[in-house]
């Protein structure tokens, strides 16, 4: 079994080595954010964690959902990415930090949503992971597991099959996610976007 930093340096190589030609890679990315944050239902003043933020394309949707007296956190493991993010000005929409987004350095129910684009597939451990996110948001809180490309289009750009064990399955997510503190509440997996919704149990 991996130790956690074994996991860490991995994900770190990966998006470190991607992290300044992000976004030029995926540039029509931005209205499938904007669409998924509006499903998270934030109002004025609530506070929200992107949860393995990368270059930050939800941090602006995220405040405008927000507005100014909201709080916007942006947590990712690369610093490249964070400093991807800065260099784009997305560091004006949240505070940006750096920090394993499946372990955050959070209070507990300090939170009122997750949005987490692409996390889930790098998650170390999915189930405590994703119990971790539950522990800082408040009952009746929200999570959304969001990706810009659908599960089937996604593994055909990597050249690979979708498998029955794939974590992102609704058979495989929402009993995951029940074990984990979570309600699946929405389930959409469609060429154009993954968008599972959640709601924290009390």
């Amino acid at each position: 079994m991996q130790s956690m930093s074994d996991d860490h340096t991995h994900v770190q190589e990966f998006f470190t080595a991607r992290a300044a030609d992000w976004d030029a890679r995926f540039p029509d990315d931005g209205p499938a954010y904007a669409t998924a944050v509006a499903e998270l239902g934030l109002r004025a003043g609530d506070r929200v964690l992107d949860a393995g933020c990368g270059t930050g394309r939800a941090l602006s949707p995220l405040r405008a959902a927000v507005g100014p007296s909201g709080v916007v956190l942006g947590a990712d493991l690369t610093p490249a990415m964070l400093e991807a993010a800065v260099r784009a000005g997305r560091d004006r929409d949240g505070q940006l930090l750096l920090a394993d987004a499946a372990r955050p350095p959070l209070r507990t129910e300090s939170l009122d949503a997750v949005f987490a684009a692409g996390l889930i597939a790098h998650l170390p451990h999915p189930a405590e992971n994703l119990r971790e996110l539950a522990r800082v948001v408040r009952p009746g809180g929200t999570l959304a597991l969001f990706h810009p490309i659908g599960r089937a289009a996604l593994a055909a750009r990597q050249g690979r099959q979708i498998t029955p064990d794939d974590l992102r399955a609704e058979a495989n997510l929402g009993p995951l996610l029940a074990d984990s503190g979570w309600r699946m509440t929405s389930y959409i997996d469609e060429d154009a976007r993954f968008l599972a919704l959640a709601e924290r149990l009390g």
